[in-house]
């Protein structure tokens, strides 16, 4: 795997990439820039942590916040799910979330409406209330932009964090990787997906934005014990397992072959020519835990799909195809910023 550096040199000028910081430039800006170090709080900002966690006697509080850039459908959906799913990596269920809306010049009420409406149907089925938020029409925006914080409550001392994976783990993965890139790109690509889709193929690719909730399973593997859990969002699977593995201080091993991958996910991305392991994939989860048969037998009977790929390890990122170790480097940027 190449590394293309973060900064490229355009005609005399650096730009930075589109997607998120790389992980050793947000690592530098989290180190450089967070002096203030309070004895409440029991997991903090890092790399590959999907959440806080404030401790506040008996009880204690988890913390997540992120946006959606990556699309203009589905934004207040997707907001919603993977704020909630961050909690949820902690084995925690969310309770409230507050929402911040920006809204180009030319959004009407409507649009903003809209949004707020997917908003609410989605906290309704997830029992979370909106508790707060902010909305504004810029300039400094030319699309809506989404951004919510979702807290949960749970026993002082019960959150998970993702830098705890372990030595000897199973590393787990629940329901399809790549659906939400899937759905993502069928979304804004129609016209280009349905040449290469059947009808069939094609509405299954949109469908697949309706299961990106993983709070059930969060919840329930946090009840059987995980040592760690990240949902699998930007950066894919390949970024998800560096980060974990990096905070964790540890490596691991997986097989390609037992990574559960939609034949449509696989067409839109060979359409695209971008790899599936480094989509998006809310709607999936990361678990690493020493009862992973359990776990998948407990969450296959709660209807949810579950795979053991690999196992933990004590140094090197590793993946097996045919046969072959192929190391694994850090993530780049999401695949969605790279399609042409």
């Amino acid at each position: 795997m190449i590394i293309r550096p973060f900064l490229e040199y355009i005609e005399g000028d650096f730009f930075m990439k589109i997607g998120k910081l790389n992980w050793t430039d947000l690592k530098n800006l989290i180190n450089r820039n967070n002096t203030v170090k309070r004895e409440e709080v029991r997991i903090r900002s890092g790399i590959g942590e999907d959440c806080s966690v404030v401790n506040f006697g008996d009880y204690e509080c988890v913390i997540s916040t992120d946006p959606i850039t990556g699309t203009t459908k589905d934004i207040g959906r997707l907001a919603v799910h993977i704020n909630c799913n961050d909690i949820a990596s902690s084995g925690v269920e969310p309770l409230g979330i507050t929402v911040t809306i920006l809204a180009p010049e030319d959004a009407t009420l409507e649009d903003i409406n809209k949004v707020m409406q997917e908003i609410n149907e989605e906290t309704t089925k997830l029992n979370v209330e909106i508790i707060g938020g902010h909305t504004e029409v810029t300039s400094a925006v030319t699309r809506m932009v989404v951004s919510c914080t979702v807290f949960g409550r749970c026993i002082s001392g019960k959150a998970v964090a993702s830098s705890t994976a372990e030595v000897g783990d199973d590393i787990i993965v629940t329901k399809y990787l790549a659906s939400e890139g899937t759905a993502i790109l069928a979304n804004d690509h129609k016209e280009r997906c349905e040449k290469i889709l059947t009808t069939s193929e094609y509405n299954e690719a949109l469908k697949m934005i309706n299961n990106i909730s993983v709070v059930k399973e969060g919840v329930i593997a946090g009840e059987i014990g995980v040592n760690s859990m990240h949902d699998i969002t930007e950066g894919g699977l390949l970024g998800a397992l560096w980060e974990v593995c990096e905070a964790s201080d540890v490596g691991f091993e997986v097989n390609y072959d037992k990574l559960p991958i939609k034949d449509v996910t696989k067409k839109i991305c060979k359409e695209f020519n971008i790899n599936p392991l480094k989509l998006i994939s809310s709607g999936s989860m990361l678990m690493t835990s020493k009862y992973g048969k359990d776990i998948v037998k407990e969450l296959n009977k709660n209807n949810i799909k579950a795979d053991i790929i690999g196992k933990i390890t004590d140094s090197n990122k590793v993946m097996m195809y045919n046969g072959e170790k192929i190391y694994i480097d850090a993530p780049e940027t999401d695949d969605l910023f790279n399609i042409k």
